[in-house]
């Protein structure tokens, strides 16, 4: 057999600027991303809670973009839509560096939101496109792998700026984010047409998204399932800092090592998966996202001295359910999609993460001050309510009752 096939890889000749590009663009975001609120605070000398506020509303007015992407994407192509938002997100990157104003740095804000919203709404598209017949699923997980590779990268990067102090490390970052957008982009633009373009081309009225209840189930099932990926970095934060007794240096290296699971992983999981159902792979990730909220619930109630071994356990948990979603939800979309108008529903599948990420941090702030362990009980419950909702439809949907979706 050979390397590439027993790792699970797809053919990439021709295609290696996609890939280039997709880990160029996630080190810049790993470099910067997590520096971005201490860069408004300590460069620009915006108040921290002024910062914070300006960065979700620029995250709310973004909200659109999905449903706008999924109008066009299928007329002007995803790369098209994809390199836009690379240099959208640059010239954010750029404006950042330069101004200091808070309102410049919010309209920065709200156009790297728009860009990243973009970006997110068309890649998948693309992905699917640049994949030949029956790879679609090796190249959302090759896909995926470049991108966490680059940002778990990009993530050390910024622990190493912190690490010099002053203000320059800051401005380094943003700078290196915004070469990092522009250099992607243009990777992406060295993509030979014929890797990316659509044999066929819009051959009538795509169907009406709206009226397809099947599909739009399985965007309320993922999206419970998008908001137990959001807790890792969101909730674990919190409950081990505030609410158990471990070292807090453990952390960075528990969301480190599902990071290197994802980097190194999900090109594997696919060629265990590929022959199995979509739905039944989506449905263990479920049942094991809930497996690991549960045990995170019961860390308060552990003795002392068993609390790290459990966390590690747990995380384990949420490694495995992680690599199992994150390697299938988009193939999943994808093969179920039409041919026509396939853009516009990968386009609507991201609001699952859209929505998520908005709910995140209210849904776990509110719930940790009543009882510490009630958010943890609360997401294993949605979490196995969406394998339910998913185990139900594959056996009640004609199309989801066929082959291997």
């Amino acid at each position: 057999m050979p390397a590439a096939a027993s790792l699970g890889l797809p053919n990439v000749r021709g295609r290696v600027p996609l890939l280039a590009g997709l880990a160029i663009d996630s080190f810049g975001g790993g470099c910067a991303g997590p520096l971005l609120l201490l860069y408004f605070n300590k460069v620009a000398d915006i108040p921290l809670g002024t910062a914070g506020i300006m960065l979700t509303v620029a995250t709310l007015f973004s909200i659109a973009a999905p449903a706008v992407v999924g109008v066009i994407v299928d007329r002007v192509g995803p790369r098209n839509i994809v390199v836009g938002a690379q240099f959208a997100q640059g010239l954010a990157f750029t404006g950042f560096f330069l101004g200091r104003s808070i309102w410049l740095l919010f309209l920065c804000s709200l156009v790297m939101a728009t860009g990243q919203r973009a970006f997110w709404s068309a890649i998948f598209s693309l992905l699917a496109d640049v994949a030949d017949e029956g790879e679609r699923d090796k190249w959302f997980g090759l896909g995926g792998m470049m991108q966490a590779g680059g940002l778990a990268i990009g993530a050390l990067a910024a622990g190493w700026l912190l690490a010099i102090g002053g203000n320059g490390p800051f401005l380094v970052a943003m700078a290196v984010n915004a070469v990092s957008f522009y250099l992607a982009g243009l990777l992406l633009l060295r993509l030979h047409p014929s890797h990316h373009e659509r044999t066929t081309q819009d051959s009538g009225p795509a169907p009406l998204l709206r009226k397809d209840r099947t599909f739009l189930v399985l965007i309320g099932a993922n999206t419970l399932l998008a908001l137990c990926t959001m807790m890792l970095g969101v909730g674990m934060p919190v409950y081990v800092t505030e609410a158990l007794t471990v070292p807090k240096w453990l952390v960075g290296v528990l969301i480190a090592a599902t990071s290197v699971v994802l980097a190194t992983g999900q090109t594997l999981v696919v060629r265990h998966t590929e022959r199995r159902r979509r739905t039944n792979v989506m449905v263990v990730a479920g049942i094991t996202y809930a497996a690991w909220a549960l045990l995170m619930a019961l860390q308060v109630h552990i003795p002392g001295g068993w609390v790290v071994p459990a966390l590690v356990l747990a995380t384990a948990c949420y490694a495995f359910a992680d690599v199992l979603h994150a390697a299938t939800n988009n193939a999943l979309s994808a093969a179920i999609s039409p041919e026509v108008g396939r853009g516009k529903y990968l386009s609507y599948w991201q609001y699952s993460f859209t929505f998520s990420s908005v709910l995140a941090p209210g849904f776990f702030a509110q719930l940790f001050e009543v009882h510490h362990e009630l958010p943890w009980v609360v997401l294993a419950g949605l979490a196995l309510v969406a394998s339910l909702t998913i185990y139900v439809l594959a056996r009640v949907a004609p199309r989801l009752s066929a082959g291997r979706i």
